[in-house]
């Protein structure tokens, strides 16, 4: 990684600021992306963007910045992002501080603020030297979050049209899994959909898919994805409920695609496994009715008194090889298994040493 401290001036660095919602943050004469396009808005509270302009009035100095340096020539900031939205907003004219305004201030005070030099690392480097680096000195203000670090790494084409159809309030993945119900959690501009997506296509390796495509023209094949998951789901889950959104949707959609499901035997089970109160996580039926893997379920579990009760009676003898322990020994099992209709009470709970009792449950 090659690190080059500079001191520059906010007169430079403002120059040709231009802030747009949907176009993103530029300055520097153009050639520096303060905030990229379909990036999260900004998010400095009033008072952290005050503090900005008052140090700089007192000539204290700022935390360093860091700019990345792109292949084209111009910049990206790595860290800095919000100080110098916060200076290039005020110097703009778009907030006042302590009722004046930047055009407000003498000829003496305005330059003092333009003159003011910013400590700059730019940096170069590979894409891992530069996702580590980024998040090594993520420790200022507002944190960006680990998919607002790979988008300041993964530049390009690619990114542009994935942000454009997966980061912008209400795009049209947005639009798309929120028409009949929400499939995801989330919000967009936090990249929690772009995310989302990325690892659904790639089974969790979102940066290998990243660096593999980031030079592609285009991210359709990303969004045709997309929308095959969600026609998938809306086939195969006809009644929709709060529960479905946040389901890992990708990696059921990867593994049972092609499998023939019968959607309204499947909804008749959804609804029964719903009303069971021994199932605490509603939404985990949906992964269980297709793999039958009861870990998605999180199935109640005994309470210490059902635990003590069942203890007692059968005076600390193992159910399984008879042998003696102490309580703290065992471990509580449903007599009929849950997936037989057993239910979690007292009069269905047996104790089992630790060792029987993984091995009968394959822990």
């Amino acid at each position: 990684m090659k690190i080059e401290l500079n001191k520059i001036s906010i007169r430079k660095v403002v120059a040709n600021y231009k802030d747009s919602a949907e176009e993103g943050v530029t300055a520097y004469g153009g050639k520096l992306d303060i905030r990229p396009k379909y990036q999260r808005e900004f998010v400095y509270k009033p008072e952290q963007r005050n503090a900005v302009i008052e140090t700089i009035k007192k000539s204290f100095p700022l935390n360093v910045m860091y700019w990345m340096k792109r292949e084209d020539g111009g910049y990206e900031v790595l860290d800095g992002q919000q100080r110098t939205i916060s200076i290039g907003q005020y110097v703009n004219g778009d907030f006042s501080l302590n009722d004046r305004f930047f055009h407000n201030l003498t000829k003496e005070e305005q330059n003092k603020i333009l003159d003011y030099e910013l400590f700059i690392y730019l940096c170069e480097g590979t894409d891992k030297e530069r996702i580590d680096w980024f998040t090594v000195i993520n420790t200022y203000g507002e944190k960006v979050n680990e998919q607002e670090i790979r988008n300041a790494v993964y530049t390009g084409s690619w990114l542009s049209d994935a942000k454009l159809k997966f980061s912008k309030t209400n795009c049209v993945a947005y639009l798309l899994a929120n028409d009949g119900g929400s499939l995801i959690k989330g919000s967009p501009i936090r990249q929690e959909y772009l995310e989302t997506v990325l690892s659904w296509i790639n089974n969790g390796e979102i940066a290998d898919y990243m660096a593999k495509h980031q030079h592609d023209k285009n991210a359709d094949k990303l969004w045709k994805y997309f929308q095959n998951v969600i026609g998938w789901v809306r086939e195969i889950f006809t009644n929709y409920r709060k529960e479905m959104a946040g389901v890992n949707w990708g990696e059921l959609y990867n593994k049972f695609k092609d499998q023939k499901l019968n959607a309204k035997k499947l909804e008749t089970e959804i609804a029964k496994l719903m009303q069971d109160e021994d199932v605490t996580k509603k939404s985990g039926i949906y992964p269980y009715v297709l793999t039958r893997e009861e870990k998605h379920l999180s199935i109640r579990a005994f309470t210490d008194k059902m635990k003590r009760e069942a203890y007692e009676r059968q005076k600390g003898i193992c159910s399984k090889c008879r042998e003696h322990f102490e309580m703290e020994e065992m471990e509580a099992d449903h007599i009929k298994p849950w997936h037989e209709g057993g239910k979690t009470t007292a009069d269905n709970c047996q104790m089992l040493c630790k060792q029987d009792n993984r091995t009968k449950s394959g822990k």
